[in-house]
């Protein structure tokens, strides 16, 4: 790696973590309570490295043989001790792959899924990814479970015990103001808390929305571009 790529995530870095600190405070959230995962999907190996030793810990990945590989790279570089998050639409096919890599597994959306993930008897944390936008009713193919489906998720994650069901996910639907979307799911995760321990991850909010994000009380940011710079 460059000195001069080295230098600008230092900074990236750091900037990111001081805008998130002070929208926390705007907030009246302590950043604490707030976690980054640096969104590395598309990015090599020796970026992961890099982000590892200046602060970073927790990573985003949402392709699976990439994220196998930049796994086994940057473990080999000595780096051992981060967070690896599956953040993109699970295939079901590639759940006992990405249950081998992923500490915690942000796009659980339907029952097949559910079964796909305890049937490789792999001990995995998961987040149940909800849909807030408009369409939150409907049934049009896009990402997340609708309202009506969440319970039912949530009760098969609790059978399976494999599965520990650590919260909920969004992602703002686009044409749509973020913060309301973020409100809504937020609500869900209020309501799956109920009853249960552990429940205490609500992941939302990327570069363009972090800030709506945190007003509606996210503990986990995907944060890509602002960090990473735009994809190679």
């Amino acid at each position: 790696m460059s000195a001069d790529r080295a230098e600008a995530l230092r900074r990236s870095w750091h900037d990111v973590a001081a805008r998130v600190a002070a929208s926390c405070r705007s907030h009246g959230r302590s950043p604490e309570g707030v976690s980054v995962i640096a969104v590395t999907k598309g990015f090599p190996a020796s970026d992961v490295v890099a982000l590892a030793r200046i602060g970073v810990t927790d990573v985003g990945e949402s392709r699976d043989g990439e994220a196998r590989l930049k796994k086994e790279q940057v473990e080999a570089a000595g780096v051992t001790a981060l967070a690896w998050h599956a953040i993109g639409q699970v295939q079901t096919n590639k759940a006992a792959s990405i249950a081998r890599w992923a500490d915690l597994v942000h796009s659980v959306d339907r029952l097949r899924l559910v079964s796909a993930l305890a049937s490789t008897g792999v001990g995995r944390d998961v987040l149940i990814q909800v849909r807030a936008g408009s369409s939150v009713a409907g049934s049009d193919g896009r990402a997340g479970a609708t309202s009506a489906d969440v319970r039912e998720l949530a009760d098969a994650i609790d059978g399976c015990g494999s599965l520990r069901l650590r919260g909920v996910m969004v992602v703002a639907e686009p044409g749509e103001p973020a913060r309301p979307q973020f409100e809504r799911a937020a609500e869900v995760w209020v309501q799956l808390r109920q009853g249960r321990d552990g429940v205490d991850v609500f992941s939302a909010g990327m570069s363009g929305d972090f800030d709506d994000a945190i007003a509606a009380g996210a503990t986990h940011l995907r944060i890509g571009t602002a960090i990473l710079g735009g994809r190679l």
